[in-house]
């Protein structure tokens, strides 16, 4: 057995002042009641909330007092995310990783902004797992990113044993986040701590969901701390043997017989999705997307990959 506690704590965000404050209390209440803790996990943007006016420098005091509260509590800590401004002026939605000595070990800045309601928010690039020693490895992403399984694909591929995502869903499709939640972690075969806010910060309903899709804990609609100690070696367990001993998904991926061509830009074999249009907000009496017409000149070389003519084009003729 490989052991290690991993806390989610939802708590009540507010949108237009600091809740670095009751961050840091809500962590000491936490260590006070279950000392045995060893990572804590907070929901995205808790600290600040979901206003990008309020992003601040890479480097700032408020990083500077969760590497402390980490390092008094001796606890691996990710304090949800918080807007950073880099030097260019690109914001991102950036996770930190604080070790218990209360050094950053690692920092994430979200994929794939909620677009187009987080208009302006500049998308990372760069894929984040790190190691605790004698445990195992972690991989981390931020809300939306869960809704796009390449993300946890690239995270497992890498090793990654159990996901944690931070997430500020205040809106109805919470519901299908948990179905997705549950799905992750049987399709990747790991542990999920997906980890919502409350008021600004969210709509709550927490989860932790074990590689089998077991759901081991559901928060409600109210302030939660939840401790649960995991077993690595169900992770690898299941890996090897399968779920339940039947699916050995990722040994089956690892062995598949075909490529997708999907995810080649150049292939044209996306171009359906260039029919869907732009990106952006849906306006009041928006029918967009009823009635499509995919003529065979439809392609314009400015939007549309190689290849996308000769694929959408058969749509006309059969």
């Amino acid at each position: 057995m490989t052991p290690f506690a991993i806390a989610g704590v939802q708590m009540y965000v507010q949108a237009t002042e600091s809740n670095v404050d009751g961050l840091i209390h809500r962590l000491d209440v936490l260590m006070a009641r279950f000392p045995w803790t060893q990572m804590v996990l907070f929901s995205e943007l808790a600290a600040f909330g979901p206003l990008d006016r309020y992003a601040l420098p890479p480097e700032n005091e408020t990083i500077d007092r969760l590497c402390a509260a980490a390092a008094r509590h001796r606890v691996w800590l990710i304090p949800g995310s918080m807007f950073l401004r880099s030097i260019d002026g690109a914001i991102r939605n950036t996770a930190l990783v604080i070790n218990p000595d209360g050094a950053i070990v690692a920092r994430y800045a979200k994929m794939f902004p909620f677009r187009p309601y987080e208009a302006g928010i500049t998308a990372g690039t760069e894929f984040c797992v790190f190691d605790v020693p004698q445990v195992g490895r972690f991989g981390l992403s931020i809300c939306y990113d869960i809704w796009f399984p390449e993300t946890t694909r690239q995270l497992t591929s890498m090793g990654a044993e159990v996901l944690l995502n931070p997430v500020l869903t205040g809106t109805t499709d919470r519901d299908a986040e948990l179905a997705i939640a549950r799905a992750t972690a049987a399709q990747f075969q790991c542990y999920v701590f997906a980890v919502n806010g409350l008021g600004a910060g969210g709509v709550g309903k927490s989860i932790v969901v074990d590689p089998s899709a077991t759901v081991l804990h559901q928060s409600a609609g109210q302030e939660d701390m939840f401790p649960i100690e995991i077993d690595l070696d169900v992770v690898r367990r299941q890996r090897e043997a399968g779920m339940k001993g039947l699916g050995q998904v990722l040994k089956s991926f690892r062995d598949r017989s075909s490529d997708f061509p999907v995810y080649d830009r150049a292939s044209g074999s996306d171009g359906y999705l260039y029919t869907l249009g732009p990106l952006e907000m849906p306006q009041q009496g928006n029918r967009a997307g009823l009635h499509v017409d995919v003529p065979q000149n439809a392609d314009t070389p400015a939007t549309r990959p190689l290849g996308f003519q000769a694929v959408m084009g058969k749509t006309s003729s059969g």
